[in-house]
């Protein structure tokens, strides 16, 4: 009997430290929110790119225009890797993650305990989510993202510096829909580094006012114009 109080106690002890851990992780990110890294300012002068951020809820995507005076997106991620990209598809989206989750969990009735802590544990390599996409499927999930040119290629070189030696290397047969594709990246998925914060650097680094720590979607999305 003394032993399985004992046992009881140091599970409830570490059940607490468990959800301690996991209160401080969602209290810091949600603290941060309001210290941005950068001061809010007024939207570009033209000439200027209209971009934006696609959330679901949990993962962001960048959405950019397929050409501009900076980047033909198709020259660096060609139609030939995707299995039909829908006439009239005028932007691109990118998205960073987990490689096992991205290839295994197509939808949210895909993913299994076992996929999500492994993605979580930073095993995995990652991959980079490329879909070309009309206007009217960006969804409710929108948010508005006005770039100065130079904003626009600082998040240029951040998704170039994704792909190992700034070469787009596709995953043959990996598609969740006709206009998707994916492609080998840098780095390791993990608890402190999501495919939000992968977003939200390049935000950063562009000057965009972002929070300084961005694991959720709400993290990137906070200081940004949802679009009506």
């Amino acid at each position: 009997m003394a032993f399985i109080t004992r046992w009881l106690r140091r599970f409830s002890l570490l059940l607490l430290g468990l959800v301690v851990l996991i209160a401080l992780y969602v209290g810091t990110a949600f603290a941060l929110v309001f210290w941005p890294s950068h001061a809010k300012t007024a939207a570009p002068a033209t000439p200027y790119v209209e971009a934006w951020v696609l959330s679901n809820g949990v993962h962001t995507d960048y959405v950019f225009p397929v050409r501009s005076a900076l980047i033909d997106w198709q020259k660096l991620f060609p139609l030939a890797d995707f299995p039909a990209v829908p006439p009239g598809a005028e932007y691109v989206a990118l998205g960073w993650g987990d490689r096992e989750f991205y290839l295994h969990t197509p939808t949210w009735a895909d993913l299994t305990v076992s996929r999500a802590l492994g993605a979580l544990s930073g095993r995995n390599r990652a991959l980079l989510h490329v879909s070309y996409l009309r206007r009217d499927q960006f969804g409710p999930g929108a948010f508005r993202l006005p770039l100065s040119m130079p904003q626009y290629l600082r998040l240029i070189e951040h998704v170039r510096g994704t792909l190992p030696a700034g070469q787009a290397t596709a995953i043959a047969g990996a598609h969740y829909n006709a206009q998707d594709a994916f492609y080998e990246a840098n780095g390791a998925y993990h608890l402190f580094e999501t495919c939000n914060t992968w977003t939200g650097r390049g935000l950063r680094r562009a000057g965009v006012t972002v929070s300084r720590w961005t694991p959720f979607d709400f993290t990137v999305t906070w200081h940004l114009q949802r679009v009506p």
